[in-house]
């Protein structure tokens, strides 16, 4: 299935923010380049990854017009993982209380909302992905120490 929607504006990075204080994410390092992965996303990173999500997400442009009201995409946040050799990402979502809030007069379904937020995190993933393939050109700083034991196998 394909989704035939424009790209969304490229998601302003949380450059200072711990990405540590996401539930979602666990960086074991504290230098996150989010300044030069937002330039990438704005060189092509953003556009290359979104085009490619959308040739096989399951998303429904029912669905994706509430991810584009709600300006879901927006929230997104990358950072660089230092440790894992990866970028790293927290991705937005609708909320559990989302019936109590009244969120949108078309979100009407846990089916709709798990839709929505599954679909963010695999965007979410297809980013750091291409990102890391395509577009970052530094390798981790991390060297383990010297003192690991040595496994035989």
């Amino acid at each position: 299935m394909t989704l035939t929607v424009s790209t969304p504006p490229v998601p302003e990075l949380a450059v200072g923010q711990d990405a540590g204080s996401y539930d979602d994410a666990d960086p074991q390092s504290d230098e996150y380049r989010r300044e030069e992965l937002q330039e990438l996303l704005y060189d092509g990173a953003w556009e290359d990854a979104f085009e490619q999500w959308t040739e096989t997400t399951p998303v429904e442009e029912a669905d994706w017009e509430i991810v584009r009201d709600l300006g879901l995409t927006s929230r997104f946040d990358f950072f660089w993982d230092d440790f894992a050799d990866r970028v790293g990402y927290h991705a937005p979502g609708i909320a559990e209380d989302w019936k109590q809030r009244d969120l949108h007069p078309e979100l009407d379904s846990w089916e709709t909302v798990s839709a929505i937020n599954a679909g963010l995190t695999e965007l979410g993933q297809v980013v750091c992905e291409t990102l890391k393939s395509e577009y970052v050109d530094w390798e981790a700083e991390f060297e383990a120490p010297d003192d690991l034991p040595d496994f035989e196998v």
